[in-house]
């Protein structure tokens, strides 16, 4: 079984607290999938995870080779699974959701593994090149709140999944999520859980999109992708987008919505232009 079994997975009480991994509420059937010290939920209708979790120990990060060695999970049907065919040819990116280096941390051997882990397509999803490579966004992002976790609470968890929508253009047969999300949680100075939300957006900025999905798709070609933007959003309307029940992390939100609006769709994000703009702090 590739060596999988056994693995513990991602621990809810990872924070001392208890932060479970997100469950659906539209009925939406998911596979959980445990890795070293991650989690996916894998939904295989879409061949894509819905969501993974992560806890990071800051304290005891490791530095291992990377290695490039994508592979599929043997305890799901490969056809539940986006495999390199989605990804030849073609702009798109093999995107970890769970980043690389979030689970390298213990002991040697357990760092290692988690390492391999990471490599499994089910951890994968499709972002356009531009998206998943610059320094400065998505990547960037991720090591702002590790940083951030390191000087402050040294231990930090980190829920990531695209947004999976009914109308995502199809490529290949799999449905390229447009929108990604991450939700990361940490302890204050006092012990009460904090956390805070990001939408990552690929959506195109096309003005006849239907038109222009329909002829990537004749040609064979991915869909078109637009420039990346990124909002810090509120934790509840992540739950919203994902059909996800995302516990105790709604009601810890830093973002300095009213507590009655965080629920509306129409409360607006806060687009963020330089890591100065993340609100991590009450």
């Amino acid at each position: 079984m590739d060596g999988l079994d056994g693995r513990g997975g991602y621990d809810p009480a990872f924070l001392g607290v208890d932060v479970p991994l997100p469950v659906p509420t539209d009925g939406a059937g998911l596979v959980e999938l445990a890795y070293e010290h991650f989690t996916v939920l894998l939904r295989p209708d879409r061949r894509l995870a819905a969501a993974t979790a992560v806890g990071i120990d800051g304290a005891s990060l490791r530095d291992v080779p990377r290695g490039d060695d994508w592979r599929l999970d043997p305890r799901v049907p490969a056809e539940h699974q986006a495999d390199d065919a989605l990804y030849r040819r073609n702009d798109l990116d093999r995107g970890h959701l769970v980043r690389r280096r979030d689970p390298v941390w213990g002991e040697e051997a357990v760092a290692r593994r988690a390492n391999a882990d990471t490599f499994h397509f089910t951890n994968a999803a499709p972002q356009h090149a531009g998206f998943n490579q610059s320094k400065e966004l998505w990547v960037g992002l991720e090591d702002h709140l590790l940083e951030h976790a390191a000087a402050y609470d040294r231990r930090l968890v980190v829920l990531t999944g695209p947004v999976l929508a009914p109308d995502d253009p199809v490529h290949r047969g799999v449905g390229v999520p447009l929108r990604f999300w991450k939700v990361a949680a940490a302890l204050d100075g006092e012990g009460a859980l904090t956390s805070t939300a990001y939408v990552l957006d690929q959506s195109p900025l096309v003005e006849d999109l239907p038109r222009a999905l329909r002829a990537a798709q004749e040609r064979g070609d991915p869909p078109p992708l637009g420039p990346f933007r990124t909002f810090q959003v509120p934790v509840a309307q992540v739950a919203a987008l994902t059909a996800l029940d995302l516990g105790p992390l709604p009601a810890a939100d830093l973002l300095p919505v009213p507590a009655g609006l965080r629920d509306r769709a129409d409360v607006p994000w806060v687009p963020l232009g330089s890591y100065g703009d993340v609100v991590l702090r009450r």
